[in-house]
């Protein structure tokens, strides 16, 4: 490395201006970003910039054009050759419905996918030209593209000037920071679907038992003896079937919960937050004063797991006696009188997962993720939309002041901090794409089936069945419609 800086540091500044800059736009331009991600050659110019052999103002505008000019040639080349890929053989065996799945996911996301995928290997080297071919209207796709390659490449940038002589240790953390995003990112879609599942299955130990019972080994035992297990679960009945399908239920959800605990503690461990613990928590020591710290640790101690948890239930009991929305299955206990159960299972999960080294409710930072998370859910299901912006922003605060605050008191390491804040977070998300799933198919089912067409008449006059009012199939002409026949009144 040090031989390519020296080569480097000799060469003429416009000469690495274009370079770099080729590179940077064909990231996305010409699909090199699905081999070469571009992050080592921002970090490099920030380096240059660092050694005086390029100027970080310059660099950073360079940059900047370069990476917008680039995704807007894959936009352009996907708005032109989106649909002749979509009747390709290729995309005839995606099929139309994945299609229209894509098209709805960009359209409901927009602006916020294509500015998330900024941050995403890979993704932003695809996503702008997904957003041609969905038609995602390019007034809309500057902005937010902008503003991701803006942040996104300016930090890049930054971070390798102010990386100085450690450029080596930081393209390397970054290069595992972006594994570790794309595996955050798997995990998020898991969770998600896992959501959809639930949201589908209401009593999810129900559902799989009933699953379970029809696996060969255990379907013949089902065909011999179904009529057995039927009497048995009359013999029980509704209110004890309900208990213990609600307790097999919340004990499937703590096994999820561990599971998501583990996976996310793995993936912040890989990502190179860890080695920065340090000089974190030596920043935010260098500047507590006394009285900072007392009303710091005042707010912390105010926003205890229980005390949020018992916030949670009562705001949960109100809004379900109001709304009458009670249901009488898991998902339905779970999001209305029974909202609290989440965080309480999730503090559990946080305990036995949480590093015995932690002082001064070491799951704190979890539990109140979840418990925000879940009263802006409760006080924004059917609000305004600027309403519910308001409780999301506000839950979004609370959440980022905690654990700012905890880092402040040296109570947590910026590493704990940010996994404990992600399971919480992502522990609410399934029930709230469960609960949104489930509202879905409830209103799809309550819509009445629509009116069959009218058949025909028959061109020789053929008399109308038996029963049947020809009347109704021809209705009187003249403009009166204040007949009998209008209004199904009998004269």
């Amino acid at each position: 490395m040090h031989d390519l800086v020296n080569l480097l540091e000799h060469l003429p500044a416009e000469l690495i201006y274009l370079v770099a800059a080729l590179i940077v736009a064909g990231e996305t331009a010409l699909l090199i970003g699905l081999v070469a991600p571009g992050e080592a050659t921002l970090l490099l110019v920030g380096f240059l910039s660092f050694t005086g052999t390029l100027r970080l103002g310059p660099a950073m505008l360079v940059m900047i054009t370069a990476a917008v000019l680039g995704d807007t040639l894959a936009y352009r080349s996907g708005r032109r050759y989106g649909p002749r890929l979509r009747a390709s053989r290729w995309g005839a065996r995606v099929g139309p419905q994945r299609w229209g799945r894509a098209d709805a996911m960009l359209g409901r996301l927009g602006g916020r996918g294509v500015f998330a995928a900024r941050w995403v290997a890979f993704a932003r080297t695809l996503v702008p030209r997904l957003a041609g071919a969905a038609g995602l209207p390019y007034r809309r796709f500057l902005p937010w593209n902008v503003g991701g390659v803006v942040t996104w490449v300016g930090g890049s940038v930054l971070v390798g000037y102010l990386a100085g002589e450690s450029y080596e240790t930081v393209s390397a953390y970054l290069g595992r920071a972006t594994g570790a995003v794309l595996v955050l990112a798997g995990c998020v879609l898991v969770i998600v679907l896992a959501g959809r599942w639930l949201g589908r299955n209401p009593d999810p130990a129900r559902a799989l038992f009933e699953r379970a019972l029809a696996v060969p080994p255990l379907s013949w035992v089902t065909r011999r003896y179904g009529i057995l297990l039927f009497l048995l679960g009359t013999r029980i009945g509704a209110t004890w079937a309900l208990l213990l399908n609600v307790t097999a239920g919340l004990a499937l959800l703590f096994g999820a919960g561990l599971v998501i605990a583990w996976l996310l503690g793995a993936v912040v461990r890989h990502s190179g937050l860890a080695s920065v613990d340090a000089a974190i928590a030596q920043w935010f020591a260098s500047r507590r004063t006394l009285g900072a710290v007392d009303v710091t640790l005042t707010v912390v101690s105010a926003f205890r797991g229980p005390v949020l948890i018992v916030v949670v239930a009562l705001v949960a009991g109100v809004l379900a006696w109001r709304r009458r929305t009670y249901r009488a299955d898991l998902l339905g206990l779970l999001g209305t009188v029974g909202a609290f159960v989440p965080p309480v299972v999730l503090a559990v999960v946080a305990d036995l997962t949480a590093p015995s080294e932690t002082l001064l409710f070491p799951t704190q930072i979890a539990v109140v993720s979840a418990g925000f998370c879940t009263l802006a859910w409760l006080l924004a299901r059917g609000a305004r939309w600027p309403v519910a912006v308001a409780w999301w922003t506000g839950a979004a605060v609370g959440i980022a002041g905690i654990g700012l605050a905890r880092l402040y008191l040296g109570l947590s390491s910026a590493s704990g901090a940010v996994s404990s804040a992600l399971l919480g977070v992502l522990w609410t998300v399934v029930f709230v794409v469960a609960w949104a799933t489930h509202d879905r198919a409830q209103r799809a089912e309550a819509l009445p089936p629509a009116p069959r067409p009218p058949e025909p008449a028959d061109a020789a006059g053929v008399d109308a069945p038996p029963g049947e009012d020809c009347a109704v199939a021809s209705p009187p002409t003249g403009g009166d419609d204040s007949g009998p026949l209008a209004y199904g009144a009998s004269g």
